[in-house]
């Protein structure tokens, strides 16, 4: 047998232990998976970033129209409508719930403390104006048809108001106009108008009263009786 010198074994020794090389088209595979890894990773993290986002805005959308709804059913519970039963008779009033909320709120809840139950009719001006209440604090006849007064700020007759202010339990009087009246707006907020019993308020107003507008006779409110439909 022929033998293999020293020098030739190590040569193919150095042969075999070399590293194998790694084509191009190998390269390339691998480089197209990570591509592709890294872009689904992307798309899975923006889809459920989306979705969380989305789900946000969902759930606050529908907190909002919950606690919008709850506010309109708030509204829509109270009375829309008050029905004043007088010694003369009844007058049915529909309360602005929209443009004057405070002055309604306050009425309704003086109405549900029995405030007006027994409250007299003390001002009576004819073509003008009948005021219930104590007479304290801003009466009709302090500010009676006097002078010259601005022709814009008019109102329709048969409106119910009540003198502005800050007022006590005492003084929140009533004041129905019997008249289209200048310059209200100054003197009271409007929270409300007869819609039946006008000829109720003309009787009051009929009625005979000394130099300061007091009737000679008793007129009074007998009680208040809150409705949400008439």
């Amino acid at each position: 047998m022929a033998r293999i010198k020293p020098q030739a074994l190590l040569q193919q020794s150095k042969r075999k232990k070399g590293p194998s090389r790694i084509s191009a088209a190998s390269i390339i595979f691998y480089a197209l998976i990570l591509v592709l890894v890294g872009f689904f990773l992307l798309a899975t993290y923006r889809h459920w970033s989306n979705r969380s986002r989305l789900q946000s805005e969902n759930n606050l959308s529908v907190s909002e129209e919950v606690e919008n709804s709850f506010g309109d059913s708030k509204k829509s519970e109270l009375p829309g409508y008050a029905v004043l039963n007088t010694s003369k008779g009844s007058i049915i009033v529909e309360l602005y719930k929209e443009s004057a909320p405070e002055a309604v709120d306050e009425f309704i809840d003086l109405c549900q403390k029995g405030h007006f139950k027994g409250m007299l009719f003390q001002r009576v001006i004819k073509h003008y104006v009948i005021q219930a209440g104590d007479g304290q604090g801003t009466g009709a006849a302090d500010w009676n048809l006097r002078g010259k007064q601005p022709a814009s700020m008019k109102h329709e007759a048969f409106m119910l108001g009540t003198s502005k202010g800050k007022h006590t339990n005492k003084g929140f009087d009533l004041f129905i106009t019997t008249a289209p009246i200048p310059d209200l707006n100054e003197k009271l907020i409007v929270f409300g108008q007869v819609v039946k019993g006008e000829d109720v308020v003309q009787e009051i107003e009929e009625v005979d009263t000394d130099e300061h507008y007091t009737p000679k006779i008793t007129i009074g409110i007998l009680d208040v009786t809150l409705k949400q439909k008439v």
